[in-house]
């Protein structure tokens, strides 16, 4: 009883402590002409749509005469914003935004997108002019003459434009437009208001006014954060399947905490930024938060669903709820929580076989679509598959996760792990776990039998896939200066990547329900090691069981039919 009584208290004492945060909380938006607005939110229950539970803001940018402009690239709007907030560079040029390298203090391995290989577009090496448009800088155009330590090289405007007008162009390693640019089709994402159709059917697409911008900035939006993490890979979706612009005006069905209808919350109010540093990571994930925390408070350096709902959510005083609290220490929330991913009708590419780009019809590139408009061959990619809807893959996971990185030898006979997820069913601290299981085919030496890059972007000379559709000169480019020696000879290996799924959070009446997983043909029905009970019987045991059951109902029939009996005799009697 006093663990109960204790144990209301604490729930109390987090929920006051929740809404006297909520009351003194106030959110960035933007009116319909675009400017800053601040908007105060009464009480946690009655948020405003899109908003967050921001920090009282303390100052309106649009005042400083330094952000007045007019400014002709980013990095000028750069150093007006370190003029007055002296210690964000130094914050920023140490976070992996920035360096885009971090060291797994599990494995030792340096990871990171400056590092990695992946299942996607492959690698960053060679080809940065377009990959580091989702750094969070200017000017990345080659790693060996990049400088790190140049703060003015920061982009402040990606992660904090409040108009919507901001984004940087793909092409520009990290620039947006300063200038119109007209092409064929349309960049996507990119502001509608400044996208001009012309009369031949191709698009302009406009800079942003960055005075405009750098006087609406604020706190971080879904937007700012999806505007890189939803569209990586190369479109909306493409990489996590738990990431994408349905996250922007999700019902409840596709995520209870983003929607409007749910939680409004934006990705800051779970990832709280401390110095420019946010918690969850890829690359070492974290199945619990074990820290010690006071009431309403978070631990910043730290993110798991428990920071918040604590390792016991379900009603402890419920059958039921008592039962699925005695889950968490060995399965992940996600797990029943995100029955699916790649909900509100973005799908993601669950298969990329990149042995089939380069091939040309009449010497020209083209592309193959599906019924849905999606792309399923391009000639600089390859050959796609597409899900919606997905049912995740399930492994017992422990947070650890291993990269195979440039020059480790792989068996070329099996499926190689881009990355390998560490636990099991014996192994402490380990709980079954969602992921997105991203398959395709990657391009090895065929001599040295380890992964190799690739150069896919390049509009200038005469090695880039993308324009040239050529693997022997894209990979021999790809490789040069890498200081790991390559043969010349390559051919093409099975590969999984193994994506974590932490978004796209279903309401509670959406959760999966016992049968789902206890059964014999459930969702577990393929994972070994380990009893569970509905899925799983022995012989022995079963027929065991099966008998002593038939002697209990014997019992209860006999018992039954002696009391019919003794009672006739007594009605007879009397």
């Amino acid at each position: 009883m006093l663990r109960v009584i204790l144990r209301a208290v604490f729930v109390s004492t987090l929920a006051t402590g929740a809404y006297a945060q909520g009351t003194v909380s106030d959110t960035r938006s933007t009116n319909e002409s675009g400017e800053a607005v601040e908007t105060i939110l009464s009480s946690p229950e009655s948020p405003v749509p899109n908003e967050s539970t921001a920090p009282k803001l303390t100052a309106d940018h649009a005042k400083f005469k330094k952000l007045k402009g007019p400014f002709e690239t980013g990095p000028d709007v750069t150093k007006a914003c370190l003029s007055c907030h002296t210690e964000a560079g130094k914050q920023v040029t140490r976070s992996i935004h920035w360096t885009w390298e971090t060291i797994n203090p599990a494995t030792g391995q340096t990871l990171g997108k400056k590092t990695v290989l992946n299942a996607f577009c492959g690698n960053l090496a060679t080809n940065e002019p377009r990959c580091t448009s989702c750094h969070a800088g200017y000017g990345w155009d080659e790693t060996a003459s990049f400088d790190f330590t140049d703060e003015t090289k920061i982009d402040c405007l990606a992660c904090h434009d409040t108009t919507g007008d901001y984004v940087k162009w793909p092409t520009e390693a990290g620039h947006p437009l300063y200038e119109p640019r007209n092409q064929a089709g349309l960049n996507s994402p990119y502001a509608k208001s400044l996208i001009v159709e012309e009369p031949d059917g191709t698009l302009t697409h406009l800079p942003p006014d960055l005075a405009r911008v750098a006087a609406n900035v604020g706190r971080p939006t879904s937007a700012n954060c999806g505007n890189c993490h939803f569209y990586g890979g190369g479109g909306d979706n493409v990489k996590h399947g738990d990431l994408s612009s349905a996250l922007l005006e999700a019902s409840p069905h596709v995520d209870v905490h983003m929607s409007t209808e749910g939680a409004g919350m934006v990705c800051v109010d779970c990832h709280v930024g401390n110095r420019h540093e946010w918690p969850g990571s890829r690359y070492h994930g974290t199945i619990s938060d074990t820290s010690h925390q006071r009431p309403g408070m978070r631990n910043t350096d730290i993110l798991a669903c428990n920071s918040c709902h604590t390792s016991t959510p379900h009603k402890a005083l419920s059958v039921i709820g008592g039962k699925l609290n005695d889950h968490t220490d060995r399965v992940a929330c996600q797990t029943c929580h995100i029955p699916e991913f790649a909900k509100g009708g973005v799908a993601t590419k669950t298969w990329w076989d990149w042995s089939t780009a380069g091939k040309l019809k009449d010497g020209k590139p083209y592309a193959e679509e599906d019924e849905n408009g999606r792309h399923t061959y391009l000639s600089i990619k390859g050959d796609f598959r597409w899900g919606e809807d997905v049912v995740p893959d399930y492994e017992f996971w422990d947070g650890i996760v291993e990269y195979t990185l440039l020059g480790d030898k792989i068996d070329p006979l099996g499926i190689v792990g881009i990355n390998r997820i560490g636990g099991g069913p014996g192994q402490p601290g380990s709980v079954i776990f969602p992921f997105k299981r991203m398959l395709g085919k990657q391009a090895y030496d065929a001599v040295n039998e380890y992964l190799i890059q690739s150069n896919v972007y390049g509009p200038e000379g005469d090695t880039a896939l993308w324009s040239n559709y050529n693997w022997d000169k894209a990979l021999k480019a790809g490789m040069a200066g890498s200081g790991v020696p390559y043969s010349g000879e390559f051919a093409f290996v099975d590969t999984e990547m193994w994506w974590p799924t932490t978004h796209m959070v279903a309401p509670a009446n959406e959760a999966l329900k016992c049968g789902a997983c206890h059964a014999k043909d459930g969702r577990l029905a393929n994972l070994a090691g380990f009893y569970l009970p509905g899925r799983d019987g022995f012989a022995l045991t079963d027929r065991i069981g099966l008998w002593l059951l038939a002697l209990a109902l014997g019992g209860i029939i006999l018992h039954a039919g002696l009391r019919i009996v003794s009672r006739r005799r007594d009605n007879r009697e009397g």
